[in-house]
């Protein structure tokens, strides 16, 4: 009980220290967050149509289509804790900032 109780406080301090920011600092890390989680997607995306390939290819042994796997569902978890601090700062900001979709890239 003490552990999830503390994980929350934890999560608290999160959100609080973004509301304690000042808007411009704020809207940059909102900025760089949405740029980290389409990064993430796209390497998430990749690995997820990697692992179908290898599904599909009988000559591709289960220890390896396990590795993929577990690739997947890690990339899965991190990505959603990504998204999940991303929210806060958003909740924070009050608004979306409109990033482009190159990135500047």
């Amino acid at each position: 009980m003490t552990d999830a109780g503390s994980s929350d406080v934890e999560g608290n301090e999160g959100k609080h220290l973004y509301h304690s920011m000042e808007k411009l600092e704020l809207e940059a890390l909102a900025v760089s967050a949405i740029l980290e989680h389409r990064r993430l997607l796209e390497a998430d995306e990749a690995v997820y149509e990697e692992w179908l390939r290898a599904s599909d290819d009988p000559s591709i042994s289960g220890s390896v289509l396990q590795t993929l796997q577990d690739e997947y569902r890690a990339r899965q978890k991190r990505s959603e804790a990504q998204q999940e601090e991303l929210s806060d700062i958003l909740d924070a900001l009050g608004f979306v900032p409109d990033v482009p979709f190159d990135g500047g890239n």
